[in-house]
């Protein structure tokens, strides 16, 4: 037992919890924390903008699998971090985010710097705990991480007044969980897993849908183990990228509105769709009513709210991917002895469908964005861990590198989150010193958190930043050109800083690549640089766009970019 003030107990709780780096920007009611962080073994990595804390800690929790951790002060300190915590709630990223409150005998006053920070995050946090008594301060710690990782993980928030973090209190160690209304189920329903081990034997045209929840779970073994012993091809969500190696002959990419073309014709004559940790999003499925419409679907989710919510389940299974997979791959090769899989026709189907419809694009003229992506891809050999902006560059960026390994892509699917790529790059790198980390970006995105470059060259992070710089707001261009009769209503990006000279002003490097054969030497480059982040600034084909794509609202049959009647 040791007296301690509030300050020490939360440092020591979050070191004791296996904290090593922490996100965070300073002000007034955090500062008796942020004293006590200059004494610890806590890694605390200064962010110029309170959005790259949460972004940064959020590319380190996908990048690892552990709990990001994040603190800022009260007031504006604390607003700026919603869009963080909205967008790791839309992607199941599990975060403790520790905000400064005012003096709680403040609370409701309007004090300086005040917010209602627990009442503006009510609908984007997985659950709020605002700290009245520092004795609480140890239980509370341990409620959130174990709130944060179980389950479908997400974002927790810890609201403490500066009076608590200086009240006086005995510190046992690390609180327990006592948590008697949360209880996750891990363990599916046997009987459904028989029953869905049924379903796929007796299908002829099985498919999985994976995403990010098998990543999540820890899954993807059991989920390779279950395609390749039952000849079943998988396709994926925008979070599900990795979580099954796109090289292997079942792989069908991506499904969706940017899908491959043989993902999506395939989910159109599935007979039986096995979900797996995915939420059938409106990018994945297109036109409800149209989407698999001749399949029996099983849904395997930790969350029972996502199964049934937006299409019809006929065998739902809620529990952890992991684990429900391991004992349906047992039950099936039970019941399947040593009979051989009767879908060759199936899988001959589908591999015609993959050597008709290629991705691909013309090579000819200004220089390609595919082709950039095409050649992080071979120049790493799929080994990089990808972050991304969100736009156009992002769906080149899941389409043309092909992902082999969980944790490898990481990306702000559900919220779409301009800015979210660069600091969650620095938060991965941080995460896995080892591995080459880019963000592939583009020039409208890339501004919204560019002031990170000081963080970068604070602490010597070298990611690569790769801008597809189109000079415009890319994505929205395109819908323009397609949706609104080629009026480019305000997106037009080409008045901009000179991206080179920007990071060489923050002591960073900077180059610029016009032309395609030009794109190798300065990627060979730039991932000799060790110590310092560099920028590639791609000056692409400027209306260049995004295709399959499937207009919104429409039939996943319906792509523009080529269909089967094409």
């Amino acid at each position: 037992m040791a007296n301690m003030t509030g300050a020490q107990a939360l440092v020591r709780s979050l070191e004791d919890e296996g904290v090593d780096i922490l996100f965070g920007l300073p002000g007034g009611v955090v500062l008796p924390v942020f004293d006590q962080l200059y004494d610890s073994s806590i890694r605390t990595v200064l962010v110029r903008h309170e959005q790259g804390a949460i972004h940064a800690a959020e590319g380190y929790a996908r990048a690892t699998g552990k709990v990001g951790t994040c603190i800022v002060t009260s007031g504006p300190g604390a607003t700026n971090i919603v869009t963080g915590m909205a967008d790791a709630y839309m992607d199941s990223t599990p975060l403790v985010v520790i905000t400064g409150q005012v003096a709680t005998n403040m609370i409701g006053t309007d004090a300086f710097q005040e917010a209602d920070i627990t009442g503006i995050t009510l609908p984007v946090a997985k659950h709020s705990f605002l700290l009245k008594d520092a004795r609480n301060l140890p239980e509370v710690v341990a409620e959130a991480f174990h709130i944060a990782r179980t389950g479908r993980a997400g974002p927790v928030l810890i609201d403490m007044p500066v009076d608590v973090s200086r009240q006086e209190m005995n510190y046992e160690g690390l609180g327990q969980v006592r948590l008697p209304g949360y209880k996750p189920t891990l363990k599916g329903h046997k009987r459904q897993i028989e029953a869905a081990a049924r379903a796929i034997l007796a299908a002829k045209r099985p498919l999985v849908y994976a995403g990010g929840g098998v990543i999540s779970a820890g899954a993807s073994k059991e989920l390779a183990q279950l395609a390749r012993e039952n000849l079943i091809p998988v396709t994926h969500s925008l979070m599900g990228k990795g979580c099954f190696p796109e090289t292997d002959k079942l792989s069908l990419g991506m499904l969706g509105m940017h899908g491959t073309r043989y993902a999506n014709y395939s989910v159109c004559e599935t007979d039986l769709l096995l979900a797996v940790g995915a939420r059938f999003s409106d990018r994945v499925t297109g036109k409800l009513s149209e989407f698999a419409p001749h399949a029996a679907v099983v849904h395997i989710d930790i969350d029972p709210a996502e199964i049934g919510k937006n299409v019809r389940v006929d065998i739902p299974i809620v529990g952890d991917c992991r684990l429900v997979l391991k004992e349906l791959n047992e039950i099936l090769a039970s019941l399947r002895g040593n009979k051989s899989s009767p879908r060759r026709d199936w899988t001959a189907q589908v591999e015609e469908w993959k050597r008709k419809f290629p991705m691909g694009y013309e090579l000819e003229g200004k220089l390609k964005p595919q082709y950039v992506v095409e050649r992080i891809y071979y120049l790493t050999k799929g080994k990089a861990t990808i972050c991304t902006e969100v736009g156009q560059n992002q769906m080149w960026a899941a389409q043309y590198y092909l992902y082999k390994e969980p944790r490898s892509f990481i990306s702000s699917g559900g919220l779409g989150t301009m800015g979210y790529g660069f600091p969650a790059a620095i938060g991965a790198k941080l995460a896995c010193p080892e591995k080459t980390v880019f963000d592939i970006a583009g020039d409208g995105s890339i501004q919204m958190n560019i002031q990170e470059l000081g963080t970068a060259m604070q602490y010597k992070i070298p990611v690569i930043i790769c801008i597809l710089n189109n000079q415009y707001l890319g994505m929205v261009r395109q819908w323009q050109e397609l949706f609104h009769e080629g009026r480019y209503s305000y997106t037009d990006m080409s008045h901009q800083p000179d991206f080179v000279k920007l990071a060489e002003a923050y002591g960073a490097v900077g180059m610029r690549v016009n032309r395609t054969e030009d794109v190798r030497g300065a990627l060979q480059e730039a991932m000799q640089i060790t110590d310092r982040p560099v920028i590639i600034d791609f000056w692409v084909e400027r209306e260049a766009g995004v295709y399959p794509m499937v207009p919104p609202g429409e039939s996943i049959l319906n792509m523009l970019g080529g269909d089967l009647d094409e």
